[in-house]
């Protein structure tokens, strides 16, 4: 099967290396006291993941010894700069388990045998949710925050084809701007806070944490809108079909691991910013600190209809600026069997999230069909 070509990142890439993670190549055993190293006894799993802030349940899992609690040995690979990597590492077997976004999308138009098995982040309750984008704007841009109308005519940084230019489309389409009414300007996220400054654009649109720090180089910039339920932040948790086949037992206990993370990040987001800032080596404590307070809301492990219906969504707005096709079946992808069983076995672990809609929730034999998810969940 051949790899996605890096050329697809631009296009495809929800997510951008954030900052070099603090360790590689680390395993339970390595940071957890009183780890059970060479007994034999544990399920050993090569996992990736991007380093950012949205996907450091995975780290912290390892580091809580939450893998180990249930029999798996977890080794990370070191961080990946972004998603397309990250799915070039599984392909290649060099990798288990991943956690992905929007490249994952473009994988599948390119043939990648991949298989969805959870979420890092997202909504199994709503369609839309995108907590961790913000529009920052440049002082004297005269964009307002309680007129959003005034962004026509403005020049705009986006990461063209990625989630935070899809952010903005979901946005123009909901204020009735075309989007020939603004000037889009292709920008890397390290590079919106100079191209602010210096006048290149009026404003940026981007994901956490970049609209934090933006805000504490550019003097007078500002954030003039965040989230907002404009689309729906994808990131999925994703395996090939052969491993699951294989391993079925290993995936479901890897998933029962990934959602204690979770759970354990939305009962101690400050703990977890700080676990985040060694990680993520020069994030500053507090940018981690704001960042996180987003990124909970949106740590939603399970699925549901609203999962599918998010990509199904995201892969029509692709397809809509002629990034991909987006002809592909995206049940032949969904494996909801893992997640569900977690799900009715370890209840405790999502007590505290909001209750699927019961038109929306799902069973090992679910099959989309567009037109009933979207009577299933709210916008």
């Amino acid at each position: 099967m051949p790899r996605l070509s890096q050329l697809s990142l631009a296009a495809t890439c929800s997510s951008v290396l954030l900052l070099t993670a603090c360790t590689g190549g680390s395993t339970v055993d390595d940071d957890v006291e009183g780890a059970d190293a060479g007994s034999g006894s544990l399920t050993s799993i090569n996992a990736g993941y991007v380093s950012a802030i949205d996907q450091i349940g995975l780290p912290i899992g390892t580091e809580r010894g939450l893998f180990e609690e249930r029999d798996l040995d977890v080794t990370l690979a070191e961080p990946f700069p972004t998603g397309v990597d990250a799915i070039n590492a599984l392909e290649a077997g060099d990798v288990d388990i991943i956690q992905v976004g929007t490249p994952a999308i473009a994988a599948a138009q390119e043939g990648a045998e991949l298989s969805l098995i959870g979420n890092y982040t997202g909504s199994a309750t709503q369609r839309s949710i995108d907590e961790t984008a913000a529009i920052v704007a440049a002082e004297g841009s005269e964009i307002d925050g309680e007129d959003l109308s005034t962004l026509e005519g403005k020049s705009i940084g986006v990461s063209i084809g990625s989630i935070n230019h899809l952010y903005l489309l979901g946005l123009l389409e909901d204020l009735r701007i075309d989007t020939d009414d603004v000037e889009l300007v292709n920008t890397a996220p390290p590079d919106m806070a100079v191209a602010l400054e210096t006048g290149g654009i009026d404003a940026a649109v981007i994901w956490d944490p970049w609209p934090i720090t933006i805000t504490e180089q550019v003097e007078g910039s500002e954030i003039v809108l965040r989230g907002g339920g404009y689309i729906p932040f994808i990131g999925y948790i994703v395996t090939t079909p052969a491993f699951l086949e294989e391993n079925p037992e290993a995936v479901e206990e890897f998933l029962a691991a990934r959602a204690a993370s979770d759970q354990w990040i939305r009962e101690n987001p400050e703990d977890a910013a700080s676990s985040a800032v060694q990680w993520l080596t020069g994030t500053d404590p507090e940018v981690a600190q704001e960042a996180m307070q987003y990124n909970v809301a949106q740590l939603d492990p399970r699925f549901s209809a609203c999962n599918y219906l998010a990509l199904d969504t995201v892969g029509q707005l692709l397809a809509n600026q002629g990034e991909i096709d987006f002809d592909f079946d995206i049940n032949d992808y969904f494996e909801p069997g893992p997640i569900v069983s977690v799900m009715e076995e370890n209840p405790e672990l999502f007590e505290d999230l909001q209750d699927i809609p019961e038109a929306a929730t799902i069973d090992a034999d679910y099959n989309f069909v567009r037109e009933i998810a979207q009577e299933s969940c709210a916008v």
